[in-house]
């Protein structure tokens, strides 16, 4: 059996779980465990491998949520024996640093996406590079993603940005709301590359910038780039990986 140190979050439904797998597993001090469990949905697993990451340790997700992209399903008939043979998925996450108004420097990371996203009721005025290469000169939106693979299926779908396999070494980037060019719909890029997006008005036309759930506001510029010093070691069930639930997603997407 391996040793697992579980943490729920702290709604009904992820403690009535947690309650349940106590009865199957014996709950371990972070030092002596050999995976972490995270009973919730997508947002308090972000916010988990974020804060125990640094442990160097696996994150097995259990879905207490809605849809639960990062998680494994739960059933009474769970045998967390099989942990073993779970499939074991690394993830770098997007390192964004922001200039501010007031010319400070703000870092963060995002497994997701970040998301550029107008602070007033003007819209954002932006232009965006990749390196020293210009991807768009002047964008008028409410915002603009720039999502991961497996960041792919959340918001950057909800906006109509491209679902990327995890395996792409690609990165989205798509716009939100798009006014001029009405009809740009985004670019998908490497994932070594270096995006620059600049707010061409940032007195008039202030906005902020999100690393998953982590916000800096009246931002400048934003530069963004893969930290592949970074890894993020997931585990899924044998039938429900990962690379399963992205393809499922592009099967769904490409018959709507």
């Amino acid at each position: 059996m391996i040793n697992s140190f579980i943490i729920a979050d702290k709604n009904s439904r992820s403690l009535k779980i947690k309650n349940a797998v106590l009865k199957k597993i014996n709950h371990h001090s972070l030092s002596k465990s050999d995976l972490i469990i995270v009973i919730g949905g997508d947002g308090f697993m972000l916010e988990t491998l974020k804060k125990y990451n640094k442990y160097k340790k696996p994150f097995y997700g259990i879905n207490s949520g809605n849809y639960g992209f990062l998680m494994n399903k739960f059933s009474e008939k769970t045998n967390f024996r099989n942990l073993n043979n779970a499939r074991l998925v690394s993830i770098s996450p997007l390192e964004m640093t922001v200039k501010t108004k007031s010319n400070s420097f703000k870092k963060s990371i995002a497994i997701n996406e970040i998301s550029i996203l107008r602070q007033s009721r003007q819209t954002a005025s932006l232009t965006i590079l990749n390196g020293k290469k210009q991807i768009i000169k002047h964008l008028i939106s409410d915002g603009v993603l720039v999502s991961t693979p497996a960041g792919s299926t959340a918001y950057n779908l909800s906006v109509h940005g491209p679902i990327l396999s995890l395996d792409s070494k690609q990165l989205s980037v798509c716009p939100i709301s798009a006014f001029r060019p009405r009809r740009w719909r985004g670019k998908i890029v490497s994932d070594k590359s270096k995006i620059i997006i600049k707010n061409l008005n940032y007195i008039k036309r202030p906005i902020s910038a999100v690393a998953d759930n982590i916000e800096v506001r009246n931002a400048k510029s934003i530069q963004i780039k893969t930290n592949n010093k970074i890894k993020f070691n997931l585990l899924f069930d044998k039938n429900r990986s990962l690379q399963k639930k992205i393809k499922i997603e592009q099967l769904r997407n490409e018959t709507n």
